[in-house]
Order: structure tokens, then sequence, then C-alpha cells
């Protein structure tokens, strides 16, 4: 320990020596363009980093080796030189017959795995024909009512050989089992079927505001899907754990990695609680992050998440399969950070942003398309958006070398500095109880509309630039972009099938299954088995979700 300070002790001294000698007679003739520097995230930035930022850093405690504990230079000793990200578009718009054309021409360009956007009456639980649904159906997803619309949406593609992705998250087991069903119906085995699931309720009550039941019910069909999957499905992801949507609403970069391992701390919790084995259900567990502008501040997140989820695993659930302690991420650039104005920057954006997730050593990523401040991307956006992706993987040299900004002082100093940021979080989050009491209390949904509120304010300031928002505008914008537009028609079809459907169906098997998921509700016993029934009757997902509301309730927000 003394040496070590000696050696800071010299470092500092150089520094100082540095500033004295070289850089304070430059800032006579010539000062900085600027009094702060600042992240995206409002975190001022020093003018140089040094060994002496890293002081407090320990390489074999903290940084350690590719594929060695605590990750922190990924969890592959070879990074992406044994196997790329898989590239993952999300995709889904209008009815199950277009996103499946879409799937397919992703898939010819040399898409690897695919990821499936649902629309707003979906994410809601409600069926096409509802009231609620008017003017939605398949606006910003694909619409899904029954298993008859999740076959034709993977018509002709093999569940047993593609990675699925679900951004699906209130009515999330209920996808999954339509999902399995399907996979069913094709021959596949469900031991040999891999995915995700998004299914995180908790980032719903914080920042994205797709809820339906109230908070522990929800929580209790997350921890069905833990178990259900464990036994049944075990390659599949029962969930990814978002802090995309945090971000997005919103949150820093450190907010958003704070509370979403705090997320999957609690999930942990409650599968512990609910007799699951931490070594067995744990390693299922992905995460989902996003990639803002702030090139370095991603990278640092990326880095310190798995540092963290590792030391957590180990030190608080006294983990000791390997793979409980390696956190796996998939990356989405950052769709706030698009733009209508001049709207082809945003493939420079995305760009960038995707860099920094495979520099953050991403397990999969999604690239956003350009056009998506305007509307669902039309093929030829999409394509540009996932042939950055083959440019940064077979072009740019990036994947050649495993952690190639690992030992940067810079990115080191600001992953401890992230580091040491969530864990303060941890610390709030705990003292209240956990982060479901939080939530119930509006810890972070507050935090975020004060950092949503100063970030704001920033760029009305100007001390944050978006290029062709408040710097660099033109008085005439570039020509009009072509836009996807979904045609009110879609709800009609969907309709149309939704009708027959019901008439085709065993009435009496449709009731006598919705009425066992209730008694299954109720008895707190897993809702799956129940839930799988009802599926196969081709109950709708309105009525399954439905049947679920009639036991657990509504969830309305308290005004925090």
């Amino acid at each position: 320990m003394p040496e070590t300070k000696e050696v800071t002790s010299r470092e500092e001294a150089a520094v100082e020596r540095w500033e004295q000698e070289t850089l304070e007679p430059v800032l006579r003739k010539r000062p900085e363009r600027k009094r702060r520097f600042d992240t995206v995230s409002l975190e001022e930035v020093k003018r140089l980093y040094t060994p002496a930022d890293m002081s407090e850093v320990d390489y074999e405690r903290d940084i350690s080796f590719p594929g060695e504990f605590p990750y922190t230079r990924g969890i592959h000793p070879t990074g992406y030189r044994g196997k790329l990200w898989t590239m993952r578009q999300f995709a889904g718009f209008g009815t199950p017959e277009e996103t499946n054309q879409r799937f397919k021409y992703l898939m010819a360009q040399g898409q690897t795995g695919l990821s499936v956007a649902y629309d707003l009456p979906t994410l809601m639980g409600y069926d096409a024909d509802s009231p609620l649904s008017e003017g939605e159906v398949g606006k910003c997803g694909v619409a899904v009512s029954s298993l008859a619309d999740m076959e034709i949406l993977f018509d002709g593609i093999p569940l047993e050989e593609v990675t699925v992705s679900q951004t699906i998250n209130a009515p999330a087991s209920v996808l999954l089992t339509m999902y399995l069903v399907v996979a069913e119906k094709q021959g596949a085995d469900w031991k040999k079927i891999s995915g995700t699931l998004q299914n995180d309720i908790l980032k719903e009550y914080i920042a994205q505001k797709e809820w339906i039941y109230p908070i522990r019910p929800a929580m209790k069909l997350v921890t069905d899907t833990f178990e259900f999957c464990t036994n049944h499905v075990p390659k599949y992801n029962p969930i990814s754990v978002s802090g995309y949507h945090i971000r997005e609403a919103g949150a820093t970069a450190l907010q958003e990695l704070a509370f979403t391992l705090r997320d999957g701390i609690e999930y942990v919790e409650w599968g512990v609680r609910a007799g699951l084995d931490v070594d067995e259900f744990v390693p299922r567990i992905s995460f989902f992050f996003n990639a803002h502008n702030d090139f370095f501040e991603e990278i640092a997140k990326y880095r310190a998440a798995r540092r963290i989820w590792s030391r957590v695993m180990r030190e608080r659930f006294g983990a000791k399969n390997e793979r409980t302690l390696q956190l796996r991420f998939h990356t989405q650039t950052a769709g706030v950070s698009l733009t209508v104005q001049q709207p082809l920057n945003n493939i420079v954006r995305v760009a960038i942003q995707a860099l920094a997730g495979v520099l953050g050593g991403t397990q999969s990523l999604h690239t956003d398309a350009y056009d998506e401040a305007l509307a669902l991307p039309t093929d030829r956006a999409a394509l540009i958006a996932l042939r950055t992706q083959q440019i940064i993987a077979e072009e740019t040299g990036v994947a050649n070398t495993v952690d190639p900004l690992g030992g940067s002082y810079f990115v080191e100093a600001l992953t401890k500095q992230m580091e040491d940021g969530a864990l303060d979080y941890f610390e709030k989050i705990d003292s209240m109880g956990g982060m479901v009491e939080s939530i119930e209390k509006g810890f972070p949904q507050r935090e975020i509309q004060e950092s949503a509120y100063q970030y704001q304010k920033a760029v009305e300031r100007g001390e944050q630039t978006i290029v062709g928002v408040n710097k660099y505008q033109m008085e005439e914008e570039p020509a009009e972009v072509p836009i996807l537009v979904i045609n009110e028609a879609v709800r009609d079809r969907q309709v149309e099938r939704l009708e027959r459907t019901r008439v085709r169906r065993d009435k009496g098997a449709v009731a006598n299954a919705l009425e066992k998921l209730k008694q299954a509700a109720r008895n707190d016993e897993n809702t799956m088995p129940a839930t799988i029934e009802a599926v196969r009757a081709y109950a709708t997902l309105g009525e399954i979700c439905d049947a679920l509301r009639d036991v657990y309730g509504l969830y309305e927000e308290p005004a925090f």
C-alpha cells in the first residue's frame, strides 16, 4: 500500500508539472472553447486523464482478463474473434403477414436474429376489436390478438433454429405461450428453443408506463415464467431487464445503469423467494441497454454493468455458477436521440452509438433506422441500419481484438465512477426496502423526471448541442424522406381474422381454460400451464388478460 501511494504521488506531481510548464502557457495564448465540458448526462469531463485517475483501480481485482471475474473486459475470452454479436433488427408493423415479409427480407440481407415489435393494443393486453384499440392497431408494431395471428407471424420461420426476441411486458407470459405453441405446431423441441422475452414489468412502472396489473401480482407473473422456462424451455431467456426505456424517458447513463441492475437484483430476489435456485435461473436473465450519443460514457456504462453484476451475484446471492456471474446484454441505439430535422444525420448518430455498443462488448445489437423520428422504418431505411452493423463488423477492424479500450485512463476512470455511483443508488433503494418499494414511493420516477428536465434546460441554453436542432439549422430542410404509412384497413383485416377465429374455436374449451386460469391466479399457482391451455384453445389475448384482470385488478399510478 505505501508503494501504491508513492506511485500515485509521483504521478500527481508529474501532472502538476505538465499543467504549469506546458498547459498554462498555451491557455494564456489560446483559452479553451468553453468553461465546462460535459457528457450527455451533464457529468463534467476533466481535461486530461492519467494514471493518477486510476489510483483506486487495481488491474487484477477490477479489470482482469476477458472471460474472467469480474468480467469488466467481457464475458468471452475471444471477444468477437470467436463469434460476432447477433444482428437483431427490431421489426413489426401492420398485419402479421406484413411483418412476416419484413422478417424474411431482413434475414435474406444477413440479419442473424429476429426481434418483434408489437402494437400498443397488444402491449396493453387488448384485442384488435376492442374500443380501446381504435386508431392504434398495427401502428407502432405488429397486431397480435390470438394464436392465429402468431401462426402467421412466424410462418416459414423455423423457431428451433432462429433466435427471436419479443418486446412485450405486461402480457408477456401470454405472448410467450403463443410463441411456444406455434413452435410446438412446427414440431420444434421446446428444450432447443432459444430467444428472449422482455418481460420487464418494473421498468414499465418506472418509465414506459405500459402496465396492466398492480406491481406485486405482475411480479408473480414474471416469476411464473422464470420457473416454467427453467423446467421446460431451458435455453430461453424469460426476461430482458431493460434500461433502454429508462434512458429514453430521460435518465442519465448512471441512472440507467443503477436502476436497471437494481431491477435485475429485485427479480433475482423474487425468484429466490419463489424457491428457485440462483445458479439455475439467473444464467437465463439477460439485459437490454441504450447506446446514446456520448461515446465513452456508454462504453464505461457497459463495462461497469458487468463488473457490478458479477460482484453482486457472488457476494449478495452466493452464486457459484460462472454463467450466473456473467451479465449478457442486448443494445439498441438511442431512439430519443434521432431528429426530425435533417433526418439523414441520424445515420451518423446511429453508427457512432452502435460502435459504442460493440466496443462495450454487447452480445446483440439493434441499429435504429434514420427515419424513425418520422415513422416506422421503410425497407430501405431498415437495410441501411443493418448495413451499419455489417460495416462495423467487417470493415473497421474493431472486432479484431478483445476490449480494445481496456486500460484507457479515461475509460477506466469513467467505469469506476459509474460503478461507485450505481452502488450509491443501490444503498438508497435498499434502505427503502427494495425496488418494488422504491417504485411505490416514486423514487426512480422523480430522479428521472429531474434529469430529463435538467437536460432539456441545457439544450435550450445551448450548453448541449443537437446538430440541426439548436445549432447548424437550415432555413430550407432537405427533400422529404419517404415514410411508411400504416393504412387504417389493417384494423379491419385483423378484426375479420379475429371474428373467424372466434367462430371456428370450441367455445366450451375456451371458457373452461379461462376459468382454470382464474383459479390458478386465485390459488397463487404457476399461471403458465393454464395460459398455455387457453392459448391452445384459441382464447384471445384480451380474453386471457381480462381473466387475470378479474383476479388481480388494474394498476393506477399515484401522483408523485
